[in-house]
């Protein structure tokens, strides 16, 4: 699907501030209310838009350890990544799947209250996970960079 510039200046300006009303992002965006509405319902018509979220700091809710999972699973079975995922999604402290091409097949990214409650959640709910032959764990220090804002 193509955009125009007018489409990018829209998007720029909305996903900057979704909340904004559509008086403003129309100002902003340098079109008339009628047709940033218009626009803004046809990128989301056609998928652009695929929805509007709330972002929690869980580490404001006392959540302070983080650690990316690498997976490496069974592949001679041909469930493994199947069960596997479905398994995963149900771990609530699972904030993130992501599966791979290469030795690495999954990355769970998961979240704990502190250490030993990742030490519960690993022994009780990750070792658990069904065809995982290898499994490695990075300890979260720092985010340098989390971007969700595209450069339209």
């Amino acid at each position: 699907m193509l955009i125009d510039d007018t489409d990018r200046r829209l998007l720029r300006h909305f996903q900057a501030d979704p909340s904004q009303p559509m008086a403003d992002l129309a100002n902003r965006a340098s079109v008339t209310e009628a047709t940033a509405s218009r626009r803004i319902d046809r990128l989301r018509a056609r998928g652009v838009i695929t929805g509007q979220c709330v972002v929690i700091d869980w580490r404001k809710l006392g959540w302070e350890v983080e650690v990316s999972l690498r997976v490496t699973l069974d592949k001679t079975d041909p469930r493994a990544f199947d069960d596997f995922i479905a398994a995963a999604r149900l771990v609530p402290e699972v904030l993130e799947i992501q599966t791979f091409l290469g030795r690495v097949d999954v990355r769970l990214n998961v979240i704990a209250r502190d250490m030993a409650h990742y030490q519960q959640i690993y022994r009780a709910r990750i070792l658990t996970l069904p065809h995982i032959t290898d499994l490695e764990a990075l300890m979260h220090i720092a985010e340098i960079k989390r971007e969700a804002v595209l450069p339209i």
